[in-house]
């Protein structure tokens, strides 16, 4: 950690942020557990367990990392010179609680089965924790949650590898401890872990501005319903999960991965797949998106796999799919310029290339369009190994961008021309009406041909 300059140290916007937070947490999380009590009262909080968490032993001793974290908690808010990422990470804490407590009183859930009696200096705290803390606000564990927000604002305090180390190790015992202490059951940790992440992704700290900020709801009709088309795969993946039960409840992942993208077509954007300009998603979404790219993977697998990776348009001008580490290494290592934006480029691909991220099955209009043949230009004057142009199949937004550059500095000299220079090459290409209208808004006057430097 960077010490801060001389009176640059916000402590009194810390010491504000802690003001509200820790009793906003002691009100509304004894609220919470007093509304569970009086549906338990009325036998209306059932508990969701799984026979093998019988099996799971208590061990009073991890009650120490189980309150470990409100140390953590505390001083996570005066560790950095920043009022905007001060900010930020008060807003994570924020939205986990309010999420958290919402659900506890929505759908509360009781811990089944009783603590056995604790000893010495570990009995102190239980009793402690008893005195607030009662059998309920079980799924998603705050705790968890907590425990994501935290371990993500201290890798970035902690740098060293001993310190990294130390980090992971004991926030593992944190997340371990709310099963050997009688805490939580198992259903809890993967829901609250959810919730954390989920906390990340929606607060990125950088200074690009905050997904909520960045909301705005879409005129644009095949967003429209393609956001539809998630939303109800989400709804239809969580009713199986809650009708099947058991491990059928891993359901509820996928579920939330595809509500994510329903609101990123609905109202983020590209933006909300926090991907940054050399192709690397921010690990939040990863996590968050994984059973979504994983069906974006196999599904892009499936279209391309009987293709070649990349076709030649131009001399040293690719286009293809998004190239596995294997195929970069065997084209001579080029630099790649990516259009997608749901699915990262390897790491070993990252350095040198550029990444657009534009949505998929979404036209792009002229401006976007400019920029792309800008960007596939600027690489081309830099690389000594050509310029890999790439999207998730090598079908459209690839193609689009490729064709733009055709307009641009290329051989082209109307939309169509482009259009057909690509198909030669790529004849699996797919680019509608929609395409085609910013293509021929993007054709620059003859003069600037080859200039790159016209906006």
């Amino acid at each position: 950690m960077k010490p801060c300059a001389p009176g640059a140290w916000p402590w009194r916007l810390a010491a504000a942020w802690l003001a509200l937070l820790g009793p906003l947490f002691y009100l509304t999380y004894g609220l919470a557990n007093w509304w569970a009590g009086r549906q338990w009262a009325a036998g209306h909080v059932p508990s969701v367990v799984f026979d093998w968490e019988r099996h799971i032993p208590f061990w009073d001793w991890t009650i120490f990392p189980y309150w470990s974290i409100n140390v953590f908690y505390g001083l996570s808010l005066f560790l950095s010179c920043s009022t905007h990422r001060i900010n930020r990470h008060a807003a994570r804490l924020l939205t986990a609680q309010a999420v958290a407590v919402t659900c506890f009183v929505l759908w509360p859930l009781h811990f089944s089965f009783g603590q056995p009696e604790a000893h010495g200096a570990a009995a102190w705290l239980f009793n402690a924790l008893r005195g607030f803390d009662q059998p309920f606000n079980q799924a998603p564990s705050l705790h968890i949650a907590l425990a994501v927000i935290l371990w993500d604002w201290y890798r970035q305090l902690w740098t060293k590898p001993w310190q990294r180390v130390v980090l992971h190790v004991w926030t593992l015992a944190i997340c371990a401890s709310v099963l050997t202490t009688y805490q939580h059951h198992f259903i809890d940790i993967p829901t609250g872990a959810l919730l954390g992440v989920a906390c990340v992704w929606l607060w990125p700290l950088e200074r690009a501005a905050s997904l909520p900020a960045a909301w705005r709801l879409s005129r644009d009709r095949q967003r429209r319903k393609l956001a539809l088309f998630y939303g109800l795969g989400a709804l239809a993946c969580w009713a199986l999960g809650l009708m099947g039960g058991g491990w059928a409840l891993w359901l509820c992942w996928p579920a939330a991965s595809l509500a994510v993208v329903a609101l990123n077509y609905l109202g983020f954007g590209a933006r909300g797949f926090r991907m940054d300009g050399t192709g690397r998603m921010h690990w939040s979404t990863r996590w968050l998106l994984a059973p979504y790219q994983w069906g974006a993977a196999l599904n892009a697998w499936a279209w391309t796999r009987r293709l070649p990776a990349k076709v030649q348009v131009a001399p040293g001008l690719w286009l293809g799919r998004r190239p596995s580490s294997a195929e970069w290494l065997a084209a001579g290592q080029p630099a790649v310029f990516s259009l997608c934006a749901e699915l990262p480029l390897p790491a070993a691909v990252q350095p040198g290339s550029r990444c657009l991220p534009w949505l998929d099955l979404v036209a792009a209009d002229a401006p976007a369009l400019r920029r792309a043949a800008q960007h596939i230009q600027a690489l081309r004057q830099t690389s000594s190994s050509g310029v890999w142009v790439c999207c998730a199949l090598g079908f459209s937004r690839s193609a689009a961008a490729v064709a733009a550059w055709q307009l641009r500095y290329g051989q082209a000299a109307s939309a169509e021309q482009a259009l057909a220079l690509v198909r030669a090459a790529r004849p699996q290409l797919v680019l509608g009406p929609l395409w085609m209208q910013g293509l021929r808004v993007l054709k620059p006057p003859p003069i600037f041909k080859n200039d790159e430097q016209h906006p």
